[in-house]
């Protein structure tokens, strides 16, 4: 079973990280909501103390589902892979979804396998290098232009492992997953598609997610933010997030 730990009282909320984080990094954002809900960190397949635990998205999905049961899912980036996947597997389980820089996946097979070749040669650079090295070159990337040394959470990231994260790119990589723009619409359930202003990319992935959704879905970009608006503009992030049923429900 993923590691996990959990306080609060409440309705339950999982929240799942990205690519390089553990489950501590949404324990500082998310302390505010444990008054209402009952909060569930998860460290992903492959990070954490599921560092030993390889599976790849569908799998741990599954997984995932049967650490949190019944709840609203808040997933960032390899994190909104992991819920939006669990949300189209287990639609009776995921009673909200919420998608932080996340994407119904690469369109076409030879994107996809470009992708695959990338994320390749990412996972042999990992073992290379080792982690220090690389999460340093990572946090370079001008994806993560907002984050500073205060909001990066590097020491953190440092708790992962390269053969772990290796594996994760190998098996959970943005290449691995298989498009379900089409299927968007069997999601029943309140859905917040969430993007930093400053991300371009994922703002587009958001807005084109919350159409495919329809009615039942918002959208909210978030100012002043790039690829991590969950640690660059906190507070905003989880207060759309935490008011979800409320906001659709008046719709």
């Amino acid at each position: 079973m993923l590691a996990s730990d959990s306080f609060g009282l409440g309705q339950p909320v999982v929240f799942v990280h990205g690519f390089t984080q553990t489950r501590e990094s949404w324990r500082e954002v998310t302390q505010s909501l444990g008054g209402e809900n009952k909060i569930v960190l998860v460290d992903a397949p492959n990070h954490g103390a599921s560092s030993d635990i390889s599976l790849n998205l569908e799998a741990g999905a599954n997984a995932l589902v049967e650490v949190g049961g019944e709840a609203t899912y808040v997933g960032y980036s390899l994190g909104a892979r992991f819920c939006l996947t669990a949300a189209l597997s287990h639609p009776t389980k995921v009673k909200r979804l919420v998608l932080i820089s996340g994407t119904a996946g690469i369109e076409t097979t030879s994107e996809r396998q470009d992708r695959v070749t990338s994320d390749e040669q990412l996972a042999t650079k990992i073992t290379q290098i080792g982690v220090p090295a690389f999460i340093d070159q990572w946090l370079a990337l001008p994806l993560f232009d907002g984050l500073n040394d205060a909001t990066n959470q590097r020491e953190l990231r440092l708790k992962n492992t390269a053969t772990a994260l290796a594996s994760s790119l190998r098996l959970c990589g943005a290449g691995k997953q298989q498009p379900t723009w089409s299927r968007l619409q069997e999601l029943t359930m309140p859905v917040l598609a969430i993007a930093g202003q400053k991300d371009s990319k994922f703002c587009e992935l958001a807005t084109r997610i919350a159409e495919a959704v329809g009615d039942n879905a918002q959208l909210q970009i978030i100012a002043n933010s790039g690829h991590s608006p969950h640690l660059e503009q906190p507070e905003i992030v989880l207060g759309r997030s935490s008011k979800l049923s409320q906001t659709l429900s008046e719709k």
